[in-house]
């Protein structure tokens, strides 16, 4: 099996000179992390790959294209896909940058809402999905990369249903506050694209909660522990704090281009305190808080001056974007404002440099600073954090973590700090300074054990084992699915039983689940086909509800079938009265209702059903997830009342109904089984009131349950057109059996072949 890998970048950059092609491994980012991973991969043998990206250069020469994918492919395991720098314009500077980005890291005043970006975000996503559907095979994995290929895994889904897709996002996921931001086609295309993944992968339990109740509040589809059914298919969100290479940062000083990085930067630093902050230039790594909190150190702490030095190191990023020039030129002011302040001819209070740092320079960096100072206001992990502990392998040193990092979550013996607090930072920073040694230590040896028992290897790992697991988990829901077999031997054993009940459910079952009760109300197709049904003679037609007794009279008592209301509670048999199985009382009622009235007033849009013997809250037109929330409480609450009273609790779809004790759908089902011997039993159901069916009726029995889901059924059907093309099927089989092979009737006269 191959992995393919899909990110917007390749992890190299291409510069044309003179029709000559130079390539430049990437230096931090998405391909800096995952190069660790792919090494392994390299190494070990045991996976190939392929990564598909953006090799950030736009080529018209057709042959130039040609050599660049050779290279690529011979060299990095790469394939690139191009485009034209208005397109890349548009896509990454245009709605990666300037809508996407700013509203993930909360920062919704920067946002723009440009639809011709947007036009061209589906347009890049759409050319990805063609570079992979003409590269992999039916066996390949694909794991889609961050917040630029958001449509992606449903283009792919669209194309190749059968590949395990994976995508995991590098930034933080927004509140559903939020994400709601985004015109309302966008968001329910970006939730539905990412919906088209098997597994769904994010930094920290945060941004997959956030995901889930965008997805709630969106789409409307619920969770059960991170999983949910998307158009038919188990889709799973789970947390995967991504890890770094640790040994190679931790052994680093092995390395001699460290060595001497390191001895030159401590002949800059002289015995002076370092404090480390190194950032990409943006916005959202609060690097304007932190250098106005350092002068309030300097401020409140004269005794530091000449002891300590802040080395800046700000790395250049998406200049062309004016809110980043804006910031580089803010930056420039506070430093020279503050080493103008604290200066001396013998001490220069911060060490500024606008560059990108290379490995050996970086972790030189790391080695010398006694403190490292990272403040985001708002980042999806921060591996420059867990890069800086692992590099400390004496032990000491101190690292200062903004509590709104993902990082923070891991690294709990960091000194946290809220990054939008001035005073909080600089209060920090003399903690920092004055830690003793044995505290240090204790500190960054746990932080260390942590992140090299889950490094980035184990977490490429640990994504694409729960992968394929969620793979698996499909394949089993699909081997319960009616496919061709299991539909034909249904038919048979149909046409050739002498007596045949068939138990239906209605509601999700035979019509969709409607806002308002009385939008289900059958039509003129779906009586025709109950009513074909039931006028074979062999065949016992029962709708088994949990609606009212009235409302299924009105609508169905015309019919020659029998009916169940109130998930058992009422029976009506054919030509006879509606009777109770046994004597119920409703007492209970009277007590009852107040409580579930106020959980209607509670929540605008839930109502309170009164039946016979049933009191049922309804929730389907409410918020959901508030409504979820009211739901949990209300059923604990009649849980909590029914252990003196002889009643239970059912929990339906979008309802929770409160019913006489014993009574249920499997009771009913086998008080009619008992009046006669049916050789052939078929029930179907789409929510757990009807499990009770199920698990009642005998094992030679066809039970089907609409949806994907956990079941004491033994098929699934997808939805309910399904289970009308299924009906339709056995009302047709006899004469399409007798068309088919016209020879039976020549044979055994007018005699039924059924009969033999």
């Amino acid at each position: 099996m191959r992995l393919i890998i899909v990110s917007n970048r390749l992890p190299f950059t291409v510069v044309e000179k003179e029709g000559e092609l130079y390539f430049k491994e990437s230096v931090g980012g998405l391909a800096s992390s995952l190069r660790a991973y792919t090494d392994y991969l390299k190494t070990s043998g045991e996976t190939d790959y392929l990564w598909v990206g953006w090799p950030e250069i736009a080529l018209d020469d057709e042959s130039l294209k040609e050599k660049l994918k050779s290279k690529a492919f011979s060299e990095f395991h790469a394939y690139p896909v191009f485009f034209s720098e208005k397109t890349m314009e548009k896509f990454y500077h245009g709605f990666c940058n300037r809508t996407l980005w700013p509203l993930f890291h909360y920062f919704p005043s920067y946002a723009i809402y440009d639809e011709d970006y947007w036009q061209h975000y589906r347009l890049v996503n759409e050319a990805f999905r063609d570079a992979i559907t003409e590269i992999a095979g039916p066996n390949d994995m694909i794991w889609v990369h961050d917040y630029h290929l958001l449509l992606l895994p449903r283009l792919i889904r669209e194309e190749m249903p059968e590949n395990p897709v994976g995508f995991f996002l590098h930034t933080p996921f927004p509140s559903y506050e939020i994400f709601r931001l985004l015109p309302g086609k966008w968001r329910k295309e970006l939730l539905e694209g990412l919906l088209g993944a098997d597994l769904i992968g994010f930094h920290t339990h945060d941004y997959t909660e956030y995901f889930l109740r965008c997805v709630l509040r969106i789409l409307g589809y619920d969770h059960e522990m991170g999983e949910f059914i998307g158009e038919g298919r188990i889709v799973k969100a789970d947390t995967f704090p991504m890890g770094i290479d640790f040994r190679r940062f931790y052994h680093s000083m092995r390395n001699p281009e460290v060595k001497r990085e390191k001895a030159k930067v401590k002949r800059t630093l002289t015995d002076s305190k370092v404090i480390l902050s190194v950032d990409r230039l943006d916005y959202t790594k609060g690097i304007l808080n932190r250098l106005q909190a350092y002068e309030m150190f300097l401020d409140c702490n004269p005794q530091w001056h000449k002891k300590v030095i802040l080395v800046l190191v700000v790395v250049p990023s998406r200049t062309g974007v004016e809110h980043y020039q804006q910031m580089k030129r803010q930056i420039d002011e506070i430093v020279g404002g503050i080493n103008g302040r604290f200066s001396s001819l013998d001490w220069t209070p911060i060490l500024y440099q606008y560059t990108s740092l290379p490995f050996h320079s970086l972790a030189a960096h790391y080695s010398v600073s006694d403190v490292a100072l990272i403040t985001p206001l708002r980042d999806g992990m921060n591996l420059i954090a867990k890069e800086y502990v692992a590099t400390r392998k004496d032990g000491r040193g101190v690292l200062i973590l903004s509590e709104m990092a993902g990082a923070s979550q891991e690294l709990g013996e960091a000194i946290t700090i809220n990054p939008n607090n001035k005073e909080e930072i600089a209060e920090a920073l003399k903690q920092a300074l004055e830690m003793p040694r044995e505290e240090q230590v204790r500190r960054i040896q746990i932080m260390q054990r942590r992140l090299e028992q889950y490094d980035v290897v184990r977490w490429g790992e640990d994504f694409l084992s729960h992968l394929l697991s969620v793979k698996e988990a499909q394949n089993r829901f699909d081997a319960k699915i009616i496919g061709p077999d299991i539909r034909e031997q249904l038919i048979r054993d149909y046409e050739k039983a002498k007596r045949r009940a068939i138990f239906l459910d209605y509601d999700g079952t035979l019509v969709p689940l409607a806002w308002h009760a009385e939008w289900a109300k059958p039509g003129d197709e779906t009586l025709s086909l109950i009513k074909s049904l039931s006028q074979d003679p062999k065949t016992e037609v029962v709708l088994i509800s949990g609606r009212d007794k009235n409302t299924l009279q009105k609508w169905f008592g015309g019919l020659s079938i029998d009916l169940v209301a109130e998930h058992g509670a009422w029976i009506r048999e054919k030509n006879e009265d509606w009777k109770l199985i046994r004597p119920l009382s409703a007492e209970w009622k009277s007590q009852l209702l107040p409580m579930l009235k106020r959980y209607a007033d509670r929540v605008p849009g839930s109502f309170v059903e009164v039946k016979d013997f049933s009191v049922a809250w309804h929730y389907r037109r409410s918020e959901p997830g508030l409504a979820s929330i009211r739901a949990k409480e209300l059923t604990d609450d009649l849980i909590h009342f029914a252990a003196n009273v002889d009643i239970q609790v059912l929990q339906g779809s979008k309802v929770v109904e409160v019913g006489s004790g014993g009574v249920n759908k499997g009771a009913a089902a086998m008080h009619l089984i008992s009046k006669g011997t049916f050789d052939f039993i078929l029930a179907v159901g789409d929510d757990w009131t009807d499990e009770d069916l199920f698990k009642a009726l005998p094992e030679t029995a066809y039970s089907i349950r609409v949806g994907l889901t956990s079941s004491h059924a033994k098929f699934n059907l997808h939805d309910h057109t399904e289970v009308i093309q299924l009906l339709e099927q056995l009302t047709k089989t006899i004469e399409y059996r007798k068309r088919r092979f016209p020879w039976l009737t020549r044979v055994f006269g007018k005699r039924s072949p059924n009969s033999l």
